[in-house]
This record gives structure tokens, sequence and C-alpha cells, in this order.
């Protein structure tokens, strides 16, 4: 029991890698895709952007997964990349105004538009600079341990 728990806190058991970063990262991944389920499955923003945001769940998983595994590279570079794309994409339509036509029924039946609820955007951009620091970070390590395991020091 010892062992399987020093593992997790400083690697994959016989790597050496950083395993309980890697599953905080594949955490925020999945939740990040259960949230595009969710909120496609409101139905809040049309069948097109349901259609969407249910794609890129499908996407996400994946890269979750193969985070939660084998903290592969390639996989973290898509979510950083994803991530940044999706700050950015949040943070036109917060700056922009582009969501003012877009309303939601809030929990008294009235219509209320996305932009008059700049939290929402923003706690989305939040989530993504998580996910996207989680990656980049847990990059920066895996690439630090395999130089450390090339080059020990005497």
């Amino acid at each position: 029991m010892a062992e399987a728990s020093a593992a997790v806190l400083t690697g994959r058991a016989g790597t050496g890698g950083p395993v309980l970063h890697a599953r905080l990262c594949a955490g925020v991944v999945a939740a990040s895709g259960g949230v595009h389920v969710w909120l496609a499955l409101q139905n809040e923003h049309g069948a097109c952007l349901g259609a969407l945001m249910m794609v890129l769940a499908a996407v996400c998983m994946p890269c979750a997964v193969h985070i939660w595994q084998d903290s592969h590279v390639a996989a973290l570079q898509r979510v950083m990349g994803c991530a940044l794309f999706m700050v950015a994409l949040h943070g036109l339509i917060l700056v922009s105004g582009t969501a003012r036509g877009h309303a939601h029924h809030n929990t008294y039946g009235d219509l209320e538009s996305v932009a008059d609820r700049p939290g929402n955007l923003l706690a989305v951009i939040g989530l993504e600079l998580i996910t996207a620091l989680f990656a980049s970070t847990l990059v920066a390590r895996l690439r630090a341990n395999q130089r450390a395991a090339h080059h020990p020091l005497h």
C-alpha cells in the first residue's frame, strides 16, 4: 500500500514519471469534456452548437485517457492547443459582445443574454487556462525527467 501511494506521488510505477500531476491533468480534461456534454444536453445553444460540443467532448476523452495512462506528450500538446484556442474563442465572444443575440432562459423563465453574464464566459476561460497550465507544466516535468534520465548528475 505504501509503495502504491509513493508511486502516485512520485511517478508512474517503475518509471519515475509524475503520476499525480498526470491524473489531475487528465481529470481536468475529462471534466471539460463532461461540461461539453452537459451543455449540449441542456440544449440552450441550439442543435449546431450542441452537436459541436458533443464532438469536442468526443475529442477530449481519448486525450484524457492517454494522459491518464501514459502521459503522452502528443496528447498533452493537443490539449494545450485546444485549451488555448478555446480561451481565444471565448475571450473574443466576451470582448466583442457577439453573444448578445444569444439568449438563455434564467431560472424565472425570463430571457437573459450570455453577454449579460460575463462570469460564465470568464469561468470557461479560467477552466481552459487551468487545463493548458496543467498540460504545459506536465510536459515540462516529463521533459525534465527525460533529460535527467539521459544525463544523470554525478
